[in-house]
């Protein structure tokens, strides 16, 4: 099963709060997709680019990256850069200084020169797949990466803290961003990901809190079934600068390995993509 590049789907990982794993997910889950058969995209929507020094690039110096596609509105194929993983490129991070939120401030279209940058024939076409990964910081850079997505996920961390600020956070977002739907810009629905779960109970506390707050949330967050344990591959892949997936293929035990969760993350979120498996592990018989 494959995605057309004509119905390109696009994803921003977001989050209010730092330090729940929005770089670490969208890196891994993107060269998931990329080692099932998908053109994908990354795109380092942060001024400190994680993302950007997640992967191997083709190249040492890129010729372009974020800066040049807000300023322009428009990806131009000098701002995409190779990784050294097939069908995986990236648009780097940029601005060390973080002058673009400041720029984007000042602009009446703001909250819309990604989502119409997006659409440029060097990524339309090109793509199948776009992931956006964001700061953690509420700004201009933020709204843009989210008004941009088709789909949001935010990753929670399976503490009852992290969960009550998720839900504050993501009603200021929801309160703030939905003034645009009325200029053609409908915010997309959110996916939560319980994320580094430790015990079983935090997450079903956690994920039924959310749940409850389903009509508060105005129906647009969901929690997604796919629980991401606090494991150390994914440091570990972190450190090798490898996907998750090929890192850890099988596992003893009761956690699943990380191949086993990504894989049941990507069919979730890309319902097309049932069944499908990563190029990398496709000779095996299962995923285990």
């Amino acid at each position: 099963t494959q995605i057309c590049a004509d119905s390109m789907i696009k994803f921003t990982i977001t989050s209010t709060k730092g330090g729940v794993g929005k770089t670490t997910l969208t890196a891994n889950l993107g060269a998931l997709i990329a080692d099932m058969g998908l053109r994908v995209l990354l795109i380092d929507a942060d001024v400190q680019p994680s993302l950007s020094k997640y992967f191997p690039l083709a190249t040492a110096k890129p010729a372009a990256g974020l800066t040049e596609v807000i300023v322009r509105g428009e990806v131009t194929e000098q701002c995409i850069t190779a990784t050294l993983y097939q069908n995986l490129d990236i648009v780097v991070s940029d601005d060390p200084e973080g002058n673009l939120p400041h720029w984007l401030l000042n602009r009446i279209d703001r909250g819309f020169r990604l989502r119409f940058a997006l659409q440029s024939p060097a990524v339309a076409g090109a793509y199948d797949c776009v992931l956006i990964d964001t700061q953690g910081a509420v700004g201009p850079l933020q709204d843009a990466a989210v008004l941009a997505a088709d789909i949001l996920v935010s990753p929670i961390t399976p503490e009852i803290l992290s969960a009550r600020e998720f839900k504050d956070g993501t009603m200021e977002l929801l309160d703030r961003l939905e003034p645009g739907s009325a200029l053609g810009a409908t915010l997309g629905p959110m996916k939560a990901v319980i994320y580094r779960q430790d015990r079983t109970a935090d997450a079903r506390v956690i994920a039924s809190g959310i749940r409850d707050d389903f009509i508060k949330l105005k129906g647009r967050v969901s929690v997604l079934d796919t629980v991401v344990p606090h494991a150390k591959a994914y440091k570990e892949a972190a450190t090798l600068r490898v996907p998750v997936h090929r890192h850890e293929r099988r596992r003893d035990g009761v956690t699943p390995s990380a191949c086993t969760v990504m894989h049941q993350l990507a069919w979730e979120l890309i319902p097309s993509l049932q069944g499908v498996y990563a190029d990398s592990v496709r000779a095996q018989e299962r995923i285990a």
